[in-house]
């Protein structure tokens, strides 16, 4: 039965098809063939609960703030911010970059928007530098990455969602990877930059660090109103996303005035189709889990591959091998909807911290947003800049293996992402 149920998603995706329809025909197949007592009609049962969580409705509107952050100038106070403090190190450029792309990811949650909003006026610094333009392009592309660590990370929601686990929780438990990512990046830009001798920039002066502070102070709001907000109680995570709309608003509309009122609408419709997309995954995605959870997908896995008691060594190895694979080929969204009921209950019984799982979850969702060959991330530097494939990925190596080795810290040292979350409890 499961043979067949992979046969025909292999199939139609051969074939052409986009994967919403691999996973609603595998549905259907399975059920016509394997389940006649059961009504067809169960599907579409299953696909209306799968969007029915009132946590779902968090995402459009993080996209929404996010779209409209994008428009503004909020990335470039973030960048010139981040410049003035880090700047004049060595390598203080491309760290900025990491920076900026963690910070900006507090505002966005997604990879691609980091990707367009920071991208787009960094680079031409970086050129300025002397940096080789596919080391530009490969790390603003796992730079964006940190956009999926950073709270409001959209692959957390839908993790979350998925998985049953505190999507607080996950928010938090982000930051620990994040910090330990930033640092790795910013010890190899250093390298980087002695070995190819990029000059330093000259230190900001204090009185120019006062005026990029001042110019930033109101980006700074947002993770203050998602976190502080969740965390003392106001909001809960889908009320903390309405308010960062209409604190977007108020900040680039009514005080930077970036925005004009008629701009509103094209930047809702263009959310709007976003969201369309990722809530058809997410509804033909509830009906393949509820196929999956039916066929005994985890229990055969358990027996099959990781044996009858397996180690927690091996099923986050499994995870990781997995979700990295996954990623390479399937978009972000599906991937997480397709492998986490697999994986969430050999986990849970096993004793594995489900905010753990879905930080290592979220890790390889994000580094397959820039992992060959259909790395969203990439396609959207290719658009930006208009650069061939080959040439975007060309220096990716080097961050792809450091991502790879923070996944491998975090799932052999679970306090780096559970650490912050003890302390708030």
């Amino acid at each position: 039965m499961l043979f067949s149920l992979l046969a025909i998603m292999i199939i139609l995706l051969l074939m052409g098809f986009p994967m919403m329809m691999t996973m609603l025909f595998s549905t259907l197949f399975y059920m016509l063939t394997f389940m006649p007592d059961v009504e067809v009609f169960t599907s579409v049962q299953q696909m209306v609960l799968g969007v029915q969580s009132p946590v779902l409705m968090a995402i459009p509107m993080f996209m929404l703030a996010a779209d409209i952050m994008c428009t503004g100038q909020t990335s470039n106070r973030l960048l010139d911010f981040v410049e003035s403090f880090v700047g004049h190190l060595p390598g203080g450029m491309a760290t900025t970059t990491s920076v900026t792309c963690a910070m900006f990811g507090s505002i966005s949650g997604s990879t691609q928007a980091t990707v367009v909003a920071v991208g787009r006026p960094v680079r031409k610094k970086l050129l300025e530098r002397g940096y080789d333009d596919s080391e530009i392009m490969a790390l603003i592309i796992n730079s964006s990455n940190l956009a999926y660590l950073i709270p409001p990370s959209l692959g957390m929601v839908v993790y979350g969602v998925a998985s049953g686990a505190s999507i607080g929780d996950l928010f938090i438990a982000g930051l620990g990877p994040a910090l330990l990512i930033i640092i790795m990046f910013a010890i190899y830009s250093a390298f980087y930059a002695k070995v190819k001798k990029i000059p330093r920039m000259d230190k900001a002066t204090m009185t120019q660090r006062m005026a990029a502070t001042k110019k930033c102070l109101l980006a700074f709001g947002f993770p203050l109103i998602i976190m502080g907000g969740i965390y003392t109680g106001i909001f809960s995570p889908t009320e903390a996303a309405a308010v960062s709309v209409l604190y977007a608003l108020i900040v680039e509309v009514g005080v930077y005035k970036s925005i004009k009122l008629r701009d509103i609408y094209k930047i809702a419709l263009s959310t709007g189709i976003i969201t369309t997309v990722v809530f058809i995954l997410v509804a033909v995605g509830a009906s393949f889990s509820w196929i999956i959870s039916y066929a005994r997908v985890p229990q055969l896995m358990t027996e099959g591959l990781l044996g009858n008691d397996p180690s927690v060594f091996k099923i986050l190895l499994t995870v990781n091998i997995f979700y990295f694979v996954g990623c390479m080929f399937v978009e972000a969204v599906v991937v997480i909807l397709v492998l986490t009921p697999i994986f969430v209950p050999i986990a849970a019984a096993a004793g594995i911290d489900l905010v753990h799982l879905g930080i290592i979850v979220t890790l390889q969702v994000a580094i397959g947003s820039g992992t060959p060959p259909f790395g969203t991330s990439i396609f959207t530097c290719s658009a930006i800049f208009d650069k061939p494939f080959l040439k975007v990925i060309k220096n990716e190596g080097p961050y792809i293996a450091m991502l790879l080795l923070a996944c491998l810290l975090i799932s052999a040292f679970p306090d780096i992402s559970l650490f912050l979350g003890s302390l708030v409890k």
